[in-house]
């Protein structure tokens, strides 16, 4: 089994990488979607979404990491995929699967599902400009306004020559609405011969579980499972069991650390209540830590907050 930490856009940056990955057996993580529209973008931007290109493209903890692309004309970006490679990208992922009305509107993410022409063409196209020995794979939904056009998108990006296919088990109308759709992506894993990765409402080990059994994969992408309980892959993979509110804020303490250290620290305040709207789907006692901060806009007002429900504190 791999353990792939999904890309999820103004949420999973550098710094969430680095502490998911520190506490999981991730196999492999994937970075928010670079936007690429009419131009080959210049190095900072790809540094800035991905940092760990200065570290051999892996987090500190050593867990590699592939930049993902977004957008929908094949020579920009095949030429952006080439300049990541420049950098040091160990491979490219493709995103066909963000339900974004910001990005779909301008037929990015998942509106190219219906066009499996078009997704054929940007598979083909980035896979030439990717030197061969390196991965170029996609994320896509199971259709747009129904679940209907998952196999021809899939065989259409692998004849373009992809080498490995993510799929979150819903359609774009779906949005994030439970179920997900796990038996769906067994056709796809049975019409295709690259390896295909379910994703969608895995929550839990058991979850895990039954999504391998329905799908038939063996690989698993984990998203807001992942924020909602910090050690989530751990629990899938090495039966830890799921980790304690008082090591959450430890968690969280540390998180703050870097996020105040690093140069996003004006951005603090929301990031701490956005990861606790995830938190108390599985923590009750982050409903009311959430309630409690709600309000604060100050940084040094938050980690007090945090600070006060330490006793005893937990290093970690």
């Amino acid at each position: 089994m791999r353990l792939i930490l999904a890309p999820m856009e103004g949420v999973l940056d550098h710094l969430m990488r680095d502490l998911l990955t520190r506490i999981n057996p991730f196999d492999l993580c994937v970075t928010e979607f670079v936007r690429v529209v009419d131009m080959r973008l210049p190095p900072r931007v790809f540094y800035r979404l991905c940092p760990e290109l200065h570290n051999g493209c892996r987090t500190p903890a050593g867990t590699p990491v592939r930049i993902q692309l977004l957008g929908q004309e094949p020579d920009w970006l095949a030429e952006n995929a080439d300049q990541a490679c420049r950098l040091g990208a160990e491979g490219i992922d493709l995103n066909f699967g963000c339900p974004a009305k910001t990005v779909n509107k301008h037929r990015g993410g998942a509106a190219l599902l219906g066009d499996s022409e078009q997704l054929y063409h940007i598979a083909k196209a980035v896979r030439a400009a990717v030197p061969a020995h390196l991965p170029v794979t996609a994320k896509i939904r199971l259709g747009l306004a129904e679940r209907d056009s998952y196999l021809e998108n899939s065989q259409a990006l692998a004849e373009g020559g992809i080498s490995e296919l993510a799929v979150h088990a819903r359609s774009k109308q779906d949005g994030y609405r439970p179920p997900a759709y796990w038996p769906l992506v067994a056709e796809i894993k049975q019409a295709l011969s690259i390896p295909v990765v379910v994703n969608g409402e895995i929550w839990n080990a058991e979850q895990a579980k039954l999504a391998q059994q329905q799908s038939g994969c063996n690989d698993i992408m984990l998203g807001r499972g992942a924020l909602a309980l910090p050690n989530l892959a751990a629990t899938i993979k090495n039966g830890t069991a799921p980790m304690s509110w008082e090591k959450v804020i430890a968690l969280l303490l540390n998180y703050s650390s870097l996020e105040v250290e690093g140069n996003k620290a004006v951005y603090y305040p929301n990031r701490i209540k956005q990861w606790l709207s995830y938190l108390k789907l599985y923590y009750p006692q982050a409903q009311d830590l959430f309630r409690d901060i709600r309000t604060l806009k100050h940084t040094d007002d938050i980690r007090h907050k945090l600070e006060e429900v330490t006793l005893p504190v937990i290093s970690y």
